[in-house]
């Protein structure tokens, strides 16, 4: 990479921003197995060592120095899954104390007996927005089990998730792209829901014959009237945050959902095992230089407000 490059990919979007999907967590504190407890569990970026030290709004607005960060959406954290109200509290204290994030994405089972309850007391608290509980995935597009328990095509996963509605919730989803005709299986189903597809669908690399199968995913999931997706998680395991290798997917998703649809996320910390914030905004901002300062706008930021009805009583 040349200096010119590298001085092009790290110029600051120079509109306002609210970062889509990001996470706090005070480990001194709190229990989220994941950071605490050994071995480590096998994680799509490799090793993970550098993220189990406490991180919160002071460490995140110095990564964000340059954006005009205007809030955030904070996604829970995979936090003891025996106490996700607890997690729930706590970012609505850290929330009132520092300024953000602005709204959060919160945890329930959709696949447990208390789903029901649990939604209830999740959406009485006031900046919860939606929630995240992971499906059961495949680790590849050769071994997916339609109806797995604990997957999209569980029943009793999907009568969970048809609770959402009764109380005006989002749904964040978290799967690889080859599950995604589970998703637009649910949109179909339950249409007044919005599905907030995570990490762009997660294309694992750059290979021709990844992302022939991404794009066809991603196109058939976009023809979903509800659906939306976070542009973020874009690192690959073993390289750096690149906005030549990642410029094409992001132009691509742009050009499957609409610049309506798609929101810029930074996945901070976790992505910052790949690069720092600046790079990851500056890779967006290289991707999108020649769209109108309208489209920009929606993306950076305009896009996040209304979907997670930032500023809106709940």
């Amino acid at each position: 990479m040349t200096g010119a490059q590298t001085e092009q990919e790290q110029i600051l979007p120079d509109v306002p921003v609210i970062d889509a999907h990001q996470h706090f967590w005070d480990l001194d504190r709190n229990y989220l197995p994941w950071l605490r407890d050994e071995p480590p569990i096998a994680f799509r970026y490799g090793d993970y060592g550098a993220l189990k030290r406490n991180y919160m709004p002071a460490d995140y607005r110095h990564d964000a120095a340059g954006l005009d960060l205007q809030g955030s959406v904070f996604v829970e954290t995979e936090w003891d899954r025996a106490d996700s109200l607890g997690e729930t509290g706590w970012v609505h204290d850290v929330a009132a104390q520092s300024g953000l994030p602005s709204v959060m994405v919160c945890h329930v089972a959709l696949d447990r007996d208390d789903a029901a309850d649990m939604l209830a007391r999740q959406a009485a608290f006031a900046l919860v927005r939606g929630v995240r509980h992971k499906p059961r995935a495949a680790h590849s597009p050769r071994r997916i089990d339609p109806g797995a328990p604990g997957s999209m095509g569980d029943p009793a996963w999907r009568r969970g998730y048809a609770l959402l509605a009764r109380h005006g919730l989002s749904f964040d989803l978290q799967t690889p792209w080859w599950h995604l005709g589970e998703a637009l299986a649910l949109n179909r189903d339950f249409p007044e829901t919005k599905i907030i597809l995570n990490h762009t669908g997660l294309p694992r690399d750059r290979s021709e014959s990844e992302l022939e199968g991404w794009r066809a995913a991603m196109k058939a999931f976009a023809a979903a009237p509800n659906a939306a997706v976070k542009i973020s998680g874009l690192g690959e395991a073993g390289r750096p945050w690149q906005a030549a290798r990642n410029q094409g997917v992001i132009a691509d998703t742009i050009a499957l959902f609409g610049e309506d649809r798609c929101l810029f996320a930074s996945n901070f910390p976790v992505d910052g095992l790949c690069g720092s914030l600046s790079t990851i905004y500056a890779g967006f901002h290289r991707a999108t230089a020649h769209l109108p300062d309208t489209s920009r706008r929606k993306l950076f930021a305009d896009n996040a407000r209304r979907i997670y009805r930032i500023g809106e009583e709940q």
